[in-house]
């Protein structure tokens, strides 16, 4: 079972990508979002990787840039109905965070967003996720109508820096492309203000 590749990533294509690691290729199917926070070709990457057999075709690896994602993605394929490609498609117009806040809102309509993805499916989503942790968050409903989040987790290392850069006028892609290889560089116990001085280094500033 393979839970993380870290290599060079050799190839970006519409949906999956490519990561060298010590010769071999592994391809990772990829959401666009994270095929769009990618680092450059050539450049070392990082993939949390969910391991997916299919009856048909096999095995097939499909990759996150945290481990919060890759969560939610297993929480989201075990609702029936929801395949790998729909919960990645999920996940490219919610991320966790802004998924778990849909379900406590049943906002059934921004679910459907996703493509492939329609109001029975969305529907099913949202009732079955009711409760349930989406990486590393979770909303659970109160009392009928009314919907209060669960305790929030402390801002992640990744959120505040790529916060931090933001307030600086950095594009949200290249901060978090630029995070993320500070993070790569630094490992995730660095220090908050070292992770910007280096995301900082990788934008060339």
């Amino acid at each position: 079972m393979i839970g993380r590749l870290r290599g060079i990533l050799a190839e970006v294509e519409a949906d999956h990508c490519v990561v060298d690691c010590g010769g071999v290729g592994y391809v990772v199917a990829c959401g666009s979002r994270t095929l769009q926070r990618l680092p450059a070709p050539g450049d070392e990457a990082t993939l949390h990787v969910e391991h997916v057999w299919n009856a048909e075709s096999g095995p097939r690896l499909y990759g996150f840039l945290d481990r919060s994602e890759r969560r939610a993605f297993t929480t989201l394929t075990g609702i029936q109905g929801v395949g790998p490609k729909a919960a990645l498609s999920v996940l490219d117009v919610l991320p966790p965070g802004d998924l778990a806040a849909a379900v406590a809102r049943e906002d059934k309509a921004a679910v459907a967003r996703a493509n492939g993805v329609g109001p029975k499916l969305a529907l099913r989503i949202v009732t079955e996720l009711k409760g349930k942790p989406l990486g590393d968050v979770s909303f659970t409903p109160s009392a009928p109508g009314v919907h209060v989040a669960a305790p929030a987790p402390a801002p992640s290392l990744t959120g505040e820096a790529v916060s931090a850069l933001l307030g600086l006028g950095v594009a949200e892609v290249n901060a978090r492309r630029a995070v993320d290889q500070a993070l790569i560089r630094l490992g995730e116990d660095a220090d908050l203000s070292a992770v910007i001085r280096a995301a900082l280094q990788e934008l060339g500033r």
